[in-house]
C-alpha cells in the first residue's frame, strides 16, 4: 500500500498535464499556449526546392577580387594595361614591366592564398598573367553559398511567421522548403527568392543619359532602372532610368537593423536601416567626400531612391524610400535583415497541397485509427475478459499521452505521423498481452490472484523493456537521419513507445493494485 500511495498522485500528474497540452488543439487560447502542428499533407501550404546558382558566387568572387587587385596595383605601383576577365573563375593582367610579375606573386601570396596565377604569356611585348582560383577555392565557395543561402532563407521564413516550416538542402546546391498553412503563396516565393544585394553608388552627373541609352554607355558606369510596382508593360514604361557608376562605395554587409517607419508628412511607407560601428564610419565618410551628388540605393540593380547628398551623415542611419506598400516595406524589411543571399536561386520544383487535401488526409487517417482502434478493443475484451477490459482503458490513455507529447514538444503531426500512431495501438496492446499471459500461466500453476500478478508484471517487465528500447533506439535514428515524412513518422513513434511502457507497466500495474490490493477482489476476470 505504501508503494501504491506514490504511484496514484504520479499517474494522475502525467495525465493532468497531458490534458492540458492537448484541450488548446481543439480549443485555442486555453493556457499552455500550445497546439499539435498539423504538417503540410495535413492542413496544406507550399512545396518548393531551390537550386543555387552557385556559380554566380564564384563570379561575384572574382568580381570582388579584381576590384581589390586595382586598389592593391595602384598601392604598389604596379604599371599595367587592365585586368580582364578570363572565363569564370579566372582574370587576366596585363603588365607594362615583365619585373612586376614577382611583385605580382608575392601580393597574391599575402592577400590570397588560395589565388594562383595559372599561366603566363606574351603579347605584343607586354607580359599577360592569367590569375585563377584553385578548384579547392572554387568548390569551397560553392559549399558555403548553399550553406548560407539555407542559413539566409530560414531567417527569412522565421521572419515571416511560418509555423513548423521544413528547411533541408538537397544534394550539393538544393534546398527543399515546406511551408505548411502558408495563404499567400506568392509573397512567400517573393520574400525567399529575392537575393537582396544592398548596395551604395554614386550616380554618373559628368555624362549625358539620352547618349548612354542610345548605346554610348561610358565605361565604368551602367544604366540601372527605377523599382517600380508589378511587371507589367505600364509599370515598366514608368521605370526611370538611371546612369550609375559600377563601383560599389558600400553594401549591405554592414546593415545591423531594418524597420519599417511612416512619414508623418506624407503618410508613406519607408524602411529606416541601421549600420554597424565600422559601416557608421564608411558611411559618414562616403557622404562626407560626395556632397552635392546623388546617392543612389540599390537593391538587386534596382534603384530605389537617388537622394542628394547635403551634408556629411554621422550616426550610421539611412533611409530606403520608394512607393511601398506597408507589406511591402515589411517585406523589404525582413529580407534586409535576415541578409543577402551569396547567389541568386531558381525554384525548379513548386507544389501547392490545398487544405482541402488536408482535411480528406485527416479524416481518413483517423477513421483508419478509429477503425483499427475498435478491433483491437474488442478482441481484448473477448479474449482477455475483464483484464481486457483494463488493457482497453489504458489503450485510451496511451492516445493521450502521445497527443499530449506531440503538443509539448512543439512536433508536427504528419500523415505518416498518424500512421506511427496506428502502429503505437498494437504495440501498447502487446505489453499487456505479454503480461496477461504471464498471468495466466502463474494461475495455472494454483497461485493466488494477487501472487499471479505480481509474478506476472515481474517476468514480463524486463521482455516488455528489451523490446521498447531496441525499437525506441530504431526510431531515434529514424528522427535523425530520416526527412519529412520519416521524421513525423519517428516522432510520433517515439513518443508511442515511450507512453506504451508507462501505461503496461505503471498504469495497468496501478489498476490491478487497486482492485486486488485495496478492493480485495477474490477472482482474476482473464
Amino acid at each position: 500500500m505504501k508503494d501504491f500511495s506514490w504511484r496514484l498522485p504520479v499517474v494522475g500528474l502525467v495525465l493532468i498535464v497531458a490534458l492540458i497540452y492537448v484541450i488548446p488543439t481543439f480549443k485555442p487560447g486555453w493556457w499552455p499556449n500550445k497546439q499539435i502542428n498539423l504538417g503540410l499533407d495535413l492542413q496544406g501550404g507550399m512545396h518548393l526546392v531551390l537550386e543555387v546558382q552557385t556559380e554566380k558566387a564564384v563570379e561575384s568572387t572574382v568580381e570582388r577580387i579584381r576590384n581589390e587587385m586595382r586598389g592593391y596595383l595602384r598601392d604598389d605601383q604596379i604599371r599595367h594595361k587592365g585586368i580582364d576577365y578570363s572565363g569564370k573563375t579566372a582574370l587576366s593582367l596585363i603588365l607594362l614591366d615583365a619585373a612586376d610579375a614577382k611583385k605580382i606573386e608575392k601580393l597574391l601570396e599575402k592577400n590570397y592564398s588560395d589565388v594562383k596565377i595559372v599561366s603566363r604569356s606574351m603579347e605584343a611585348g607586354n607580359q599577360v598573367l592569367k590569375i585563377g582560383l584553385t578548384d579547392e577555392w572554387t568548390t569551397q565557395i560553392k559549399k558555403q553559398a548553399t550553406e548560407q543561402a539555407l542559413e539566409t532563407i530560414r531567417n527569412r521564413i522565421d521572419q515571416f511567421g511560418v509555423t513548423e516550416p521544413d528547411i533541408r538542402v538537397l544534394g550539393e546546391r538544393r534546398i527543399q522548403i515546406q511551408l505548411p498553412g502558408i495563404q499567400d503563396t506568392e509573397r512567400a516565393k517573393e520574400l525567399i527568392g529575392k537575393t537582396a544585394l544592398l548596395e551604395f553608388k554614386l550616380l554618373d552627373d559628368e555624362h549625358d543619359m539620352g547618349s548612354a541609352l542610345d548605346g554610348n554607355v561610358p565605361p565604368g558606369s551602367e544604366i540601372l532602372y527605377q523599382a517600380v510596382d508589378g511587371e507589367t508593360e505600364a509599370a515598366t514604361a514608368r521605370k526611370q532610368p538611371y546612369l550609375v557608376k559600377k563601383r560599389t562605395l558600400m553594401t549591405g554587409e554592414y546593415l545591423t537593423d531594418a524597420r519599417v517607419q511612416i512619414d508623418s508628412q506624407f503618410n508613406e511607407s519607408y524602411v529606416s536601416i541601421e549600420f554597424d560601428r565600422k559601416g557608421a564610419r564608411l558611411f559618414e565618410r562616403i557622404t562626407g567626400e560626395n556632397v552635392k551628388k546623388r546617392l543612389a540605393i540599390v537593391l538587386d540593380n534596382k534603384v530605389y531612391s537617388a537622394p542628394t547628398i547635403q551634408e556629411k551623415i554621422p550616426g550610421g542611419s539611412a533611409r530606403i524610400t520608394g512607393s511601398f506598400t506597408t507589406q511591402e516595406a515589411h517585406d523589404l524589411a525582413i529580407v534586409l535583415r535576415a541578409g543577402s543571399l551569396p547567389a541568386p536561386v531558381k525554384i525548379i520544383e513548386e507544389r501547392t497541397v490545398g487544405p482541402s487535401l488536408g482535411h480528406d488526409s485527416i479524416q481518413k487517417g483517423l477513421f483508419s485509427m478509429l477503425i483499427g482502434g475498435i478491433f483491437v478493443i474488442v478482441f481484448m475484451f473477448i479474449y482477455y475478459k475483464g483484464a481486457g477490459l483494463i488493457a482497453d482503458f489504458v489503450l485510451i490513455l496511451n492516445i493521450l499521452l502521445i497527443a499530449g507529447g506531440l503538443a509539448a514538444f512543439g512536433a508536427t503531426l504528419t500523415l505518416p505521423g498518424i500512421a506511427g500512431i496506428i502502429l503505437t495501438i498494437g504495440m501498447a496492446v502487446d505489453a499487456n498481452v505479454l503480461i496477461f499471459e504471464r498471468i495466466r500461466e502463474e494461475l495455472r500453476l494454483g497461485k493466488t490472484p494477487i501472487a499471479s500478478v505480481a509474478t506476472g508484471f515481474e517476468r514480463a517487465s524486463l521482455t516488455i523493456l528489451d523490446a521498447n528500447v531496441t525499437t525506441l533506439i530504431a526510431a531515434l535514428v529514424l528522427f535523425q537521419f530520416g526527412t519529412g515524412p520519416v521524421k513525423g513518422f519517428a516522432v510520433t513513434l517515439s513518443l508511442g513507445v515511450l507512453a506504451s511502457v508507462f501505461t503496461a507497466l505503471v498504469i495497468s500495474r496501478l489498476i490491478f493494485d487497486y482492485l486486488y490490493v485495496s478492493l480485495r477482489v477474490k477472482s482474476l476476470s482473464i
